[in-house]
């Protein structure tokens, strides 16, 4: 791979979500603090949203991260579980021993238990859902109902949801009202702006251990802005493939041809994209390039 070409220990835009690259721009910074003022404040439900690929499980395990000590986090990846499937979910992350045959009276039973033991232990609970836009209306009012878990002097347990902009449409059901209600503090999480992406791009690189001055010109990132749209999922997946091409042909630097090549082959690119690339100049500009590195 590139990484010893270019001075780097590490592959510097991975997707899976890694703290150790948490980019502190104004957006994902501020939702943080969001999340961390609320959740010290002892508030019931958070929510944050944000489109496909802008950071929140990031966000989520940042979060979880920073909070310290004095709280006990559980975390759901995958909600999309009917009531009873959720509360062993969240049974299981707060470690609670269980019969195999277990109703749902003990259940919750057990679960409210813990909760008091943990609370006399003064740590408080924070439940993180992700991917909450998919969680079935049911369980969001099983999820409502566990809030309502308390002593005289707070909850016993905090949830926050990270989900996609199709949640804030699940929240406005008839049906789950009371819980939409009870959202105390929420954050949409957009794109990167153009600055903060070259500062995004600088800052991933850094990290992985890059020494240099400037790796990706100022033309390669005016090029992952406009195919990316400031989204942080895209700039990733593009700027390693650009790293790819720049390597395949020897260089030191990414360019905006690099950059080009590497969003036409990236699904889910901007189209204004399509605009740039229409004439085919910096394609075959770096065909050569492409060839020795995919040549056998």
């Amino acid at each position: 791979m590139y990484t010893a070409h270019f001075g780097l220990h590490e592959l510097p835009f991975g997707i899976t979500p890694d703290t150790s690259f948490f980019f502190g721009s104004p957006r994902s910074q501020e939702a943080l603090n969001t999340l961390l003022i609320a959740a010290r404040g002892g508030e019931g439900f958070i929510k944050i949203t944000g489109e496909v690929g802008t950071g929140k499980t990031l966000l989520c395990r940042k979060f979880m991260a920073t909070l310290g000590d004095g709280f006990v986090t559980a975390y759901i990846p995958n909600p999309y579980l009917e009531p009873r499937t959720l509360m062993l979910a969240l049974a299981d992350e707060l470690e609670i021993p269980l019969a195999r045959d277990v109703d749902q009276h003990q259940l919750l039973k057990a679960i409210n238990l813990r909760l008091l033991q943990l609370a006399a232990q003064d740590l408080r609970v924070v439940l993180c859902l992700d991917e909450a836009q998919a969680i079935p209306v049911e369980s969001l009012e099983a999820l409502r109902l566990l809030t309502n878990l308390e002593t005289e002097k707070r909850k016993l347990l905090q949830i926050v949801l990270f989900g996609q902009p199709e949640l804030n449409r699940k929240l406005e059901s008839e049906s789950i009202r009371q819980l939409a209600q009870r959202i105390t503090f929420h954050y949409h999480l957009g794109p990167l702006s153009r600055d903060d992406l070259d500062y995004y791009v600088a800052h991933r690189l850094r990290v992985a251990g890059f020494g240099g001055s400037r790796l990706f010109t100022r033309g390669a990132i005016r090029g992952l802005y406009k195919a990316s749209g400031g989204v942080p999922r895209l700039v990733n997946i593009m700027a390693h493939k650009a790293l790819m091409l720049s390597y395949g042909q020897g260089r030191q630097q990414v360019g905006g041809g690099h950059v080009a090549i590497a969003a036409r082959d990236t699904v889910g690119v901007n189209r204004t994209i399509r605009t740039w690339l229409a004439g085919g100049a910096v394609v075959a500009s770096l065909a050569a390039g492409v060839a020795w590195m995919v040549a056998p």
